[in-house]
């Protein structure tokens, strides 16, 4: 084990002045956290800079082939740039000696990433120092045995990250069908008949406070907020609750066919139909049940609430709150919706069962790949 300081030089960026136009119109790739992603730069330019006098500038220049670490706002987050860029001052920039390879120490650094997050203080943007990097201890394998692991890793980020693309290109599918099948709902160019949500609604409520005394290792399900995801509620880092008795637990236990809609918070507007295996689960104060009449069917009215042109429009306009936004149950009432024959709701209803089948074969497969890739990071740094 030898520590990060033993093998890398660490450099710094900084702000450029704003007398060097040459940062901000494209002319060179200038490197921020809003560029900064988990696999990769989006730089502006390939120009050659060699002429701009970049050395006179407050930022630096990387010479391609480094290594790139977010050090505040994306703590932990590295990778490696493909061609000479500019940072500024939230990054650093890792310069390998002859002893340690780019892309190894790339993947350390994934490893370590949560650790490094854990250690960042700060009052109002948390961080981490220089010193809290060359701290860092790494397995120092022979150079060939790193030149082994790095590719062996990479292939496995590959995976998953193949696997998240594909469930995101799933994602996109039942939206775009919406709208092939019923029109886009700002225009209704078929002529829908439009109607509130409240004349289709048999119950609407919100849930209640206090349910962190009753969290428990098994139970009933409990839903919150971060749970509900757009048209599908997720099972990552489930909570479950041993509920009270009485009237008030009762008002918040979910049946199937239910839509859950998030109410208040920077998630409001998520929404989500209530499948068959979460029967009895609570929720949350932050999250409203919305359980219908005959005529809606309950994906029909998750996806029409979830499309930019539809609910979501309708929800930007109705939330209250600059701090903390909100809706509350006679808005959601209020909301339009339209309502096509219910024959055409079901054959709707059918395709989204079974897009819902190949997502859910696609979560597991990206499950399956996060979990080799961890543990595959474990054994190269901690096994």
């Amino acid at each position: 084990m030898v520590q990060l300081g033993e093998l890398v030089k660490i450099v710094g960026g900084g702000t450029p002045r704003r007398d060097r136009p040459e940062f901000f119109n494209g002319g060179i790739p200038w490197v921020t956290v809003k560029d900064f992603n988990e696999e990769f730069f989006i730089y502006r330019s390939q120009e050659n800079i060699s002429q701009l006098g970049l050395e006179k500038s407050a930022s630096r220049l990387i010479p391609a082939g480094n290594v790139i670490l977010g050090i505040r706002m994306s703590v932990g987050k590295a990778a490696i740039n493909l061609i000479d860029v500019a940072i500024n001052q939230d990054l650093k920039a890792l310069y390998c000696s002859p002893r340690i390879d780019a892309r190894y120490l790339t993947f350390f650094l994934a490893a370590v990433a949560p650790r490094l997050e854990e250690q960042a203080t700060g009052a109002t943007v948390k961080g981490i120092t220089i010193d809290d990097i060359e701290a860092l201890e790494i397995p120092l394998r022979e150079m060939s045995e790193q030149r082994l692991i790095a590719p062996q890793l990479e292939q496995a980020d590959r995976l998953r990250r193949t696997r998240r693309y594909a469930l995101e290109l799933t994602d996109t599918f039942l939206p775009a069908a919406f709208l092939e099948l019923f029109g886009d709902p700002t225009t209704n160019p078929l002529g829908l008949p439009v109607a509130e949500l409240g004349d289709f609604l048999s119950f609407v409520t919100s849930g209640s406070r206090g349910w962190a005394d009753y969290y428990a290792p098994e139970g009933a399900r409990f839903i919150r907020s971060l749970d509900v995801r757009m048209n599908y509620i997720s099972d990552e880092d489930a909570v479950f609750v041993k509920p009270p008795n009485g009237a008030e637990a009762d008002r918040t236990r979910v049946k199937p066919a239910d839509v859950l809609l998030t109410i208040t918070g920077s998630r409001i507007g998520r929404v989500a139909p209530v499948p068959e295996r979460l029967s009895g689960a609570f929720i949350s104060q932050h999250v409203a049940i919305l359980r219908l009449k005959a005529g809606l069917l309950p994906e029909f009215l998750s996806m029409f609430l979830s499309l930019d042109t539809g609910g979501q429009r309708q929800i930007a306009r109705l939330q209250y709150g600059q701090t903390k936004p909100g809706l509350n149950l006679d808005q959601i009432r209020e909301m339009r919706v339209p309502v096509p024959h219910v024959c055409h709701q079901q054959s709707f209803l059918e395709l989204a069962k079974r897009v819902e089948r190949l997502r859910s074969g696609q979560r597991e497969a990206l499950r399956q790949a996060e979990h080799l890739f961890a543990a595959l990071l474990h054994r190269a740094f901690s096994g």
